[in-house]
């Protein structure tokens, strides 16, 4: 699956979903509405591995799209179909295993571009991706300085190149997970990323501004800037589906109008006051 999914450069695009977030009108729908209303980003949809959390999500994520691969969780009999409520145990295994399935790629050798499904793509945003960094985040609070490793991570959106570095880098982050073993993958990484920049791991972290890979929690506002907004600083599947519909009519509306009027600057976000925090 990874080799008929993988670019030219051996990368892949992957999220993944539970039977909840798959079902018909939720966040996989959205998220794939995202790339065809996008600007010349419709072709990357055949790049994206659809990683299924259980037996529903692998079925409807069929009948929607050609890469879906089944993960089995990590603890015997659980199950992951529901709407799972932030921090609680089923959500911290859910998201646990979804990080040993990325290590897997990357010893596969695969370039690997995770993205959570409560994530809009609205341009390509591989433009700000650079080559000299093994790990590429986006950024809940971005600080000015890309290399600066006191910004606060995003792992919603999150780029490794299939380097031996990243490898160790990421089974190091997964055996972190005993030192806090009530937090989820995210916390854990913002935690110990100085760790993983110093040796004798030494990958190089970068972080990418929040005006061209967003978020709620610190949203870009040009919208000639955006590549990606992610629902975050948002917790409910109902309040992310929400605002997440509400971002892709907006950008409707701006690619609606004339080139003029969008490089002028005057078409912004019209969903102040969503369910989110923005």
């Amino acid at each position: 699956m990874l080799r008929r999914a993988a670019m030219e450069d051996r990368t892949v695009i992957m999220t993944s979903v539970n039977e909840a977030w798959a079902a018909e009108g939720s966040l996989l729908d959205s998220f794939l509405e995202s790339f065809r209303v996008g600007l010349n980003i419709s072709h990357l949809v055949k790049h994206i591995v659809v990683v299924a959390m259980d037996e529903g999500a692998l079925r409807r994520c069929r009948a929607v799209h050609p890469h879906c691969h089944l993960l089995l969780p990590d603890v015997d009999g659980l199950d992951l179909s529901g709407a799972k409520s932030y921090m609680t145990k089923d959500y911290l295994d859910l998201v646990w295993s979804k990080l040993r399935l990325q290590h897997r790629v990357l010893l596969l050798g695969y370039n690997l571009l995770f993205t959570d499904v409560d994530v809009a793509w609205f341009r390509d945003p591989r433009v700000h991706i650079t080559a000299a960094a093994d790990i590429t985040t986006s950024s809940d609070f971005y600080f000015g300085d890309p290399d600066d490793l006191g910004n606060y991570p995003n792992t919603g959106f999150i780029y490794f190149k299939a380097t031996a570095r990243n490898a160790r880098a990421m089974a190091y982050w997964h055996a972190a997970r005993a030192r806090f073993p009530e937090n989820h993958d995210q916390f854990v990484f913002n935690e110990i990323k100085r760790e993983l920049a110093a040796p004798p791991i030494g990958v190089r972290i970068r972080f990418v501004d929040s005006k061209h890979v967003s978020g709620f929690c610190q949203l870009g506002r040009d919208l000639n800037r955006i590549a990606t907004v992610h629902m975050t600083c948002c917790i409910g599947l109902e309040n992310k589906l929400h605002d997440l519909r509400r971002v892709v009519e907006d950008w409707r509306r701006y690619v609606s109008r004339p080139q003029w009027e969008r490089r002028a600057g005057k078409i912004g976000w019209r969903f102040e006051g969503g369910k989110c925090i923005h």
